[in-house]
C-alpha cells in the first residue's frame, strides 16, 4: 500500500530557493512550489553519488520506480523522485493539472536538491513531463535523459498527426474515470497496461493491486485533468531541444502508448538518440521486464 502523507519532521525553518521565476521552500520530504503545491519526494542512495531523476506515469506515484530506484542506489546513485501534483502524496490543487506545472515542479525539485549533472528519467506521462522540462527549462543541470514507454512525442490524432490515437480512446477512459475510477484502475492493470490480457501472461495480483492503491491516493480532479495532459499535449517541438544524450526504451506490445505513435518517432526527433525496443513487452515495463531495464539503465548512466 502507498505510503501516507508525510508529515515534516525536525527544524520547522524553511530555505527559500530560486530558479528563474520558480520558488521553493523545501523540508525533509517534501517542497512547497511558488503556486503552493506540496510535492513529496524521495532521496535515496549516496548523496554524492551521480544523480537520476525519476518521473511516474499516470495516475501512479514514485512508488512505482521503486525497483530501479533501489537497484541504481545499490550502484552508487543518488536516485530523487517525487509525486507529481495531485498524485500519492503530494498536495491536490484544484488548477495546475497540465504538463507546463508538471514541468516546472520537476524544476522545483532539481532545483531545491541542487541537483547537477542528472540523467532525467521518465516513465509514459512522465516521459511528457521530462520532454516539457528540456523544452521549457533547457538541460544546465542535465546531463543525459531516458524515456521508457513515453508519451512524446504527441499522443492525439489530429489534421498534422494523423497516425497518433483517436480522441475517443481518451473520451473513453475520461468517462469511465467519471463513473467509477475505482473499477477503471483495476481494469487497467488487471488488462493491458502489463499485458496480463495477453494469452498465457503470467498475473500478477500483487502489482494489480499496488497500482490500484497507487492511483486511487490522488486526486479525483487532478488524474481526471492528467489525461489531457498526457494525451493532448504536443511535445515535438520540446523533443527538436533536446542536446543531451538520450536513450529511448520502448516494448513492441505496448497496448497503452503504441511505440509507433511514441517511442520510434521520439528516437528520430532527438538528434542521436538511441532507441531499445523489447520485443512482447508491455506498458509497464518497468515491472515485467525489471531485470532488463535496470541493467541497461546502468550500462547507459555509466560514463
Amino acid at each position: 500500500m502507498a505510503g501516507l502523507p508525510v508529515t515534516p519532521a525536525g527544524d520547522n525553518t524553511m530555505s527559500t530557493l530560486a530558479h528563474t521565476s520558480i520558488t521553493t521552500a523545501r523540508t525533509a520530504s517534501c517542497i512547497t512550489t511558488v503556486d503552493g503545491v506540496q510535492l513529496y519526494y524521495k532521496d535515496w542512495g549516496p548523496k554524492d553519488g551521480p544523480v537520476v531523476t525519476f518521473s511516474h506515469g499516470w495516475p501512479l506515484s514514485s512508488d512505482s520506480w521503486e525497483s530501479q530506484m533501489l537497484f541504481l542506489a545499490g550502484h552508487g546513485y543518488r536516485v530523487v523522485a517525487h509525486d507529481r501534483r495531485g498524485h500519492g502524496r503530494s498536495s491536490q490543487p484544484w488548477d495546475g493539472n497540465d504538463m507546463d506545472h508538471y514541468a516546472d515542479d520537476l524544476a522545483a525539485v532539481i532545483d531545491a536538491l541542487d541537483l547537477k549533472d542528472a540523467t532525467l528519467v521518465g516513465f509514459s506521462t512522465g516521459g511528457g513531463e521530462v520532454a516539457r522540462y528540456i523544452g521549457r527549462h533547457g538541460t544546465g543541470r542535465v546531463k543525459k535523459a531516458v524515456l521508457v514507454s513515453s508519451v512524446p512525442p504527441f499522443m492525439l490524432r489530429t489534421d498534422d498527426n494523423p497516425n497518433g490515437v483517436p480522441i475517443e480512446v481518451f473520451d473513453g477512459i475520461r468517462k469511465a474515470q467519471r463513473e467509477n475510477r475505482s473499477q477503471l484502475y483495476r481494469d487497467i492493470p488487471s488488462g493491458p497496461f502489463y499485458g496480463f490480457n495477453r494469452p498465457g501472461a503470467e498475473v500478477s495480483q500483487g502489482l494489480i493491486d499496488s497500482w490500484w492503491a497507487q492511483g486511487m491516493q490522488g486526486g479525483h480532479k487532478n488524474t481526471y485533468d492528467s489525461i489531457a495532459a498526457f494525451s493532448a499535449t504536443d511535445f515535438r517541438g520540446d523533443l527538436e531541444k533536446f542536446d543531451v544524450p538520450t536513450l529511448v526504451i520502448h516494448g513492441d506490445d505496448d497496448q497503452i502508448v503504441p511505440i509507433d505513435v511514441a517511442g520510434r518517432l521520439s528516437a528520430a526527433l532527438i538528434e542521436g538518440a538511441k532507441l531499445i525496443v523489447y520485443p512482447g513487452a508491455p506498458h509497464g515495463l518497468t515491472e515485467t521486464h525489471k531485470e532488463r531495464l535496470n541493467h541497461d539503465l546502468l550500462a547507459f548512466l555509466r560514463p
